[in-house]
C-alpha cells in the first residue's frame, strides 16, 4: 500500500476538535454536552449580513478579484480607519478566513526550516499551518500566575537565531483572552527593528476588549511598519464563523505582491462570503454594544465560578472569549475525555479544549484548559454545576 507524506504524518491533529467523536457519543447516549471547547458564539448574526445574501440578486455566482472584491476592500478599508488603522484596499488581499491570511503571510516571507517565536500557550492551529508551510515554531512561556501577559524581551532574545524570521502575537489572545498592550508592543516594535523580524499580528478579536482597555494595533508601530503583516478575519467580529472571510495586510508591496501570487493560484475567496463581510461592515453600532454587555456578563460569571471551585485558578481576561484556567487533575486530555465517556451530573456534562494542545513545548499545559464563554448565562449556570460536581468524582483529581 502506498504511504502519505512525512508533512500528513506529522500535520497535528486539533485538539479542539479531537473530542467531538466521544462528544457524539455522549449525545448519542442522551447525555447534553456543553460545548465550552470551540470559539463558536451563539450570537446573532448581523441581520445587514444575512438579508445581503437572502437578497443576492446576481445570476452567476462569479469568481472574484485574487485580492478581493474591489468593493468589499474598500469597504473594509473604511472600518479599519473608524478603529484608527490606516490602510488602502491594495494594502490588503482577501482570504479564506483568517487561516489562509496566516499561511500565505508564512509563505510570502519565510522558507521551511526558518523559525518564528511565538508566546504559548498559542492558538493551536499555528502548529498545522507552521507544519504546512514548513516553519518551524519556537515557543517562548507565558504564565498563568501573570495572567499570561508577554514574556521579558530578553527571553526572546535568548530564542533568535539566524535562522529567526519573525514572531507571531495573537492580541487579544486566543486561548488566555490576555490583551497586548501598547506598551508591550513597543517593546517588540524595538527587537523587530534590532534584529529585522518580521512582525505577525492575529488581531481577530479586537473589538473584544474589556474594562476600559483599549486595542493597539500592530499597524500603528511606524518604524517598523514595513516588518508588519496583520491577519484579521470577520468570523467572530460578527459571529459568523461559517462565512470563512479574512484578510491579510501590510503596508510591505514586496509581501503583499508575493502573498497575492498564492491568492492567484487558489483563483479566489469565497463570492457569498465577501457579499456578506461588505454588508456586515454596515452593522450598527448597537449590535456591539448588547454584544459587549453580554460577553462581560458571561466572563465575569464564568470566572467567578470558576476560582470559587477548590483548586482551579482562572485569570480574568481582558479580551476575547477565552479564558485558560488550571484544574486540579492529574492530566486534562484524560479528564476532558473521561468528561464525555464517564460522567454526566443531572444527564448533563461539558466539553473543553485540553490546553496540551495550545503549547509547542512537550508536557506543558497538562494541568490546564481552555474554555470559551462562547454560551448564554443560564447554559454557563450549568456547565460550571456540571464542571464543578466531575471535579469532585474525577479519579485523577490531585486535591
Amino acid at each position: 500500500m502506498p504511504t502519505i507524506s512525512v508533512k500528513a504524518q506529522v500535520m497535528p491533529e486539533s485538539p479542539i476538535r479531537r473530542l467531538v467523536p466521544y462528544a457524539e457519543e455522549a449525545k448519542r447516549q442522551g447525555k447534553k454536552v456543553y460545548h465550552l471547547n470551540i470559539g463558536q458564539p451563539d450570537i446573532p448574526t448581523p441581520k445587514v449580513a444575512l438579508d445581503a445574501i437572502k437578497n443576492l440578486n446576481d445570476k452567476v455566482l462569479a469568481y472574484s478579484h485574487s485580492a478581493g472584491n474591489p468593493s468589499y476592500r474598500k469597504k473594509l478599508s473604511e472600518y479599519y480607519h473608524t478603529v484608527d488603522i490606516d490602510v488602502t484596499p491594495d494594502e490588503m488581499i482577501i482570504t479564506t478566513g483568517g487561516s489562509e491570511a496566516i499561511i500565505f503571510a508564512f509563505m510570502a516571507t519565510m522558507n521551511p526550516g526558518d523559525e518564528v517565536i511565538i508566546p504559548e500557550p498559542f492558538y493551536a492551529n499555528y502548529n498545522g499551518f507552521a507544519v504546512t508551510t514548513g516553519v518551524t515554531i519556537k515557543p517562548i512561556t507565558s504564565n498563568i500566575d501573570e495572567d499570561f501577559g508577554l514574556p521579558s524581551i530578553e527571553n526572546f532574545e535568548k530564542l533568535i537565531t539566524e535562522k529567526t524570521k519573525g514572531i507571531v502575537i495573537c492580541n487579544p489572545n486566543n486561548p488566555t483572552g490576555y490583551l497586548y498592550s501598547e506598551d508591550e508592543l513597543r517593546q517588540l516594535e524595538k527587537l523587530v527593528k534590532k534584529y529585522n523580524l518580521y512582525l505577525f499580528s492575529d488581531e481577530v478579536y479586537r473589538e473584544f476588549c474589556y474594562d476600559g482597555h483599549e486595542h493597539f494595533s500592530v499597524m500603528n508601530l511606524k518604524d517598523i511598519q514595513d516588518n508588519v503583516i496583520m491577519m484579521d478575519s470577520v468570523s467572530k467580529r460578527y459571529s459568523m464563523c461559517g462565512i470563512r472571510v479574512g484578510c491579510m495586510v501590510s503596508k510591505n508591496k514586496e509581501i503583499m505582491a508575493a502573498a497575492l501570487k498564492f491568492g492567484q493560484a487558489r483563483l479566489c475567496p469565497p463570492y457569498l462570503g465577501q457579499v456578506a463581510a461588505e454588508a456586515a461592515v454596515d452593522t450598527p453600532k448597537a449590535y456591539f454594544d448588547e454584544v459587549y454587555k453580554e460577553y462581560i456578563q458571561r466572563r465575569d460569571y464564568m470566572v467567578k465560578r470558576l476560582n470559587q471551585m477548590e483548586g482551579v485558578k482562572s485569570p480574568l481576561p481582558k479580551g476575547a472569549f477565552y479564558t485558560t484556567v488550571e484544574l486540579p487533575v492529574d492530566d486534562t486530555d484524560k479528564f476532558a475525555q473521561w468528561l464525555l465517556e464517564d460522567f454526566d451530573y443531572q444527564g448533563q456534562t461539558v466539553m473543553l479544549a485540553p490546553a496540551s494542545g495550545f503549547y509547542s513545548t512537550p508536557g506543558l499545559g497538562k494541568k490546564e484548559v481552555r474554555i470559551a464563554y462562547v454560551l448564554n448565562t443560564n447554559d454557563l449556570e450549568k456547565a460550571m454545576d456540571s464542571l464543578q460536581e466531575a471535579l469532585k468524582v474525577y479519579p485523577g483529581k490531585t486535591l
